[in-house]
């Protein structure tokens, strides 16, 4: 079975509220763990990265762990400043 099979038989299929509920929680897991991944390769702490980024320890950790929802503006400066990396953003339809 495929991961969308899966998908497809236990959340229903795309459109669906249970399925959207599903991806749209991936999506916001997704980006806190790309931050952490990204933080950890810079091999920078989360008090390196928010003292870079002119915020606290707290709300780095808040975003990596998805409790926080993340301003675009703020994500730009955490991505360029803190990790001297390059936000790169795309809309799929």
């Amino acid at each position: 079975m495929t991961l969308n099979e899966f998908k497809d038989k236990h959340y229903g299929v795309k459109g669906t509220q249970k399925r959207d509920e599903l991806e749209n929680g991936y999506e916001d897991f997704k980006l806190g763990a790309l931050l952490y991944k990204a933080r950890l390769e810079k091999g920078m702490t989360q008090s390196e990265l928010a003292e870079k980024v002119g915020t606290t320890k707290s709300y780095i950790s808040k975003i990596e762990n998805n409790v926080k929802e993340v301003r675009l503006s703020t994500l730009q400066r955490i991505v360029q400043s803190g990790l001297g990396g390059q936000l790169d953003l795309s809309i799929k339809l």
